[in-house]
């Protein structure tokens, strides 16, 4: 009988962690639901969405170093990191259809105005609108930017694949600051934007798109930077660097994001606004 692993793929110990986090993930959902009816739930708004989202993220922290631990140990192998690799495909591609939703709602309120007159008046941007942002000030710089972030990150994934850690670490840290100043540069904008969330389907489409992006660029700068630690700890290796490549890969996609919404949202969904 043939002794040790006569196959390519790691099959994986019982471990509490994949059950943890989804009751860490039920649980906040849940608590946001509470959250947003306190008259009927009260303190359990404030308490179970937090409870929730601890377990979760401490769960996602023991996966995700259990998988770190895994690489180390010769786990990850060709066959396994090709699997790791379809994974973060399919994730991004729901990523994608997360993103048509808001699109395609948009689309829905610009394109047909006349079917909600009552709210908007028959034409869109609405009636009631005193401004809108322009879209060739602050939000080209932040296209700029994110561009800008997209060539550095490639730059460190090249020096990584050619062994040159100094071009990494100096391609990571531009990629995280690029990403700081595009969050801060929104989070400016969001405080001097003419219109509020909520108060008509322009606003709520607005920030609903615009800032699930925002959230997926503060996701993205956190791995990278989660990236640049494990680059000084010497984790990878021009052959073995998925978690490095997965990080690369999502940073591109908010980029190309971004600039779909730059197009379709600030310049072509401001066209044809006037004030009374």
């Amino acid at each position: 009988m043939a002794s040790g692993k006569t196959h390519d793929y790691h099959i994986l110990p019982p471990d509490l962690v994949p059950l943890t986090t989804t009751i860490g993930a039920f649980t906040f959902t849940t608590g946001m639901v509470f959250m947003m009816h306190p008259d009927t739930f009260g303190a359990l708004g404030h308490i179970v969405p937090w409870a929730g989202l601890a377990l979760l993220l401490a769960a996602m922290f023991t996966w995700f170093n259990k998988i770190v631990n895994e690489a180390h140990a010769g786990d990850h192998t060709p066959v396994v990191q090709l699997h790791q690799r379809y994974g973060m495909i399919l994730f991004i591609a729901s990523e994608v259809m997360f993103f048509v939703g808001w699109f395609w709602a948009f689309f829905d309120f610009s394109l047909f105005p006349s079917t909600i007159s009552k709210v908007v008046g028959g034409q869109w941007p609405p009636k009631e609108l005193e401004a809108v942002l322009d879209a060739f000030d602050l939000p080209l710089l932040n296209t700029m930017i994110l561009l800008l972030s997209g060539t550095t990150v490639t730059w460190a994934h090249h020096s990584l694949i050619h062994g040159d850690r100094s071009g990494l670490k100096k391609g990571l840290w531009l990629t995280i600051i690029l990403g700081i100043l595009f969050s801060s540069l929104q989070a400016f904008e969001y405080a001097h934007a003419p219109f509020a969330f909520g108060k008509n389907t322009y606003g709520s489409a607005f920030y609903m798109a615009t800032g699930f992006h925002g959230f997926h660029v503060i996701v993205g700068t956190i791995f990278l930077a989660v990236c640049l630690a494990r680059t000084y700890r010497g984790d990878f290796t021009p052959r073995q660097h998925f978690g490095f490549e997965a990080a690369a890969w999502y940073w591109h996609f908010v980029d190309v994001v971004w600039l779909f919404l730059f197009v379709c949202i600030y310049i072509w969904g401001n066209w044809g606004f006037a004030v009374d």
